[in-house]
């Protein structure tokens, strides 16, 4: 079955959804659109969003990095490691490159489901996630804390006897708690099989980067949801158990197979890991 899922007991109807939009505070998904260049936020995202990139200039950089991160992992996974099913989690705003995009230019057959429980990503969603006439791309209004709804609905569309690219970017950050954190990454890794990947970014804490700490300290007073910080070394904890690929837990702006790029850092750091 091709395109986004459309049904009223899954998603509600539109009257519903639209109502869940709160538009009286910045939320992280419109605010992230904005400096990616989208369209899809209001007047207090973008104030929001300025007023960050005041005390963070580099801030849609890190936006950017990030993105750049997914398309690299994804192209990877599908062009080299064969994967043809993927688990997008937190998939945030559709902009370009989207994980189906990406994954079923390599291979047209791709499957991809993207959870999500963020009412604004889940109507343009409906609109704009649709697969390619011989993969597909369905979409799950999910909370990441609930692994046990997101594997059983995600089952519909993925074999989960076949290796599944699990996409963890910028999510976990919404996890406070280090060992509820961990314990869900490990829950859904658990459900996989051998030769799966994960792919998984997050927010770090770097002395280096005092402008960060400030940036997330105003983010956590003003926006929604809060967001959790952890340093590169709590990020690697994520793969354990994992082969770690080359060239490990990075800064996103610098994550590509087999290269180091000669560009900044950012304060969003990624790695891969296969599933033995």
């Amino acid at each position: 079955m091709s395109g986004g899922r459309g049904d009223q007991d899954v998603y509600g109807t539109a009257e519903d959804v639209h109502l869940r939009i709160d538009t009286s505070k910045p939320h992280t998904a419109r605010v992230w659109n904005y400096w990616l260049g989208g369209r899809d936020n209001y007047e207090v995202d973008r104030e929001t969003g300025d007023q960050i990139r005041a005390l963070h200039p580099g801030i849609g950089e890190y936006a950017r990095a990030d993105r750049r991160f997914l398309r690299e992992a994804v192209t990877y996974l599908a062009r080299e490691a064969g994967i043809r099913q993927f688990l997008d989690i937190g998939t945030g705003l559709p902009t370009a490159d989207n994980t189906h995009e990406v994954a079923q230019r390599v291979a047209p057959e791709s499957r991809v489901v993207y959870v999500d429980n963020d009412p604004i990503v889940l109507v343009h969603a409906q609109a704009l996630l649709t697969g390619t006439g011989k993969g597909s791309t369905h979409y799950l209004d999910c909370d990441l804390r609930d692994v046990g709804a997101i594997l059983e609905r995600a089952a519909e569309t993925l074999d989960f006897g076949e290796p599944v690219g699990l996409i963890l970017l910028g999510v976990v950050i919404f996890i406070e708690d280090d060992e509820e954190a961990h314990g869900i990454v490990r829950q859904l890794l658990d459900a996989l099989p051998s030769g799966s990947h994960l792919v998984l970014s997050h927010t770090i804490s770097s002395p280096g980067m005092p402008d960060v700490d400030d940036a997330v300290a105003f983010w956590n007073a003003n926006g929604t949801p809060k967001l959790t910080q952890r340093t590169p070394e709590q990020i690697e904890r994520y793969f354990d158990g994992l082969e770690l690929l080359e060239p490990g837990v990075v800064s996103c702006s610098r994550w590509q197979p087999g290269s180091s790029l000669g560009v900044p850092d950012v304060a969003m750091f990624g790695g891969v890991g296969r599933k033995p």
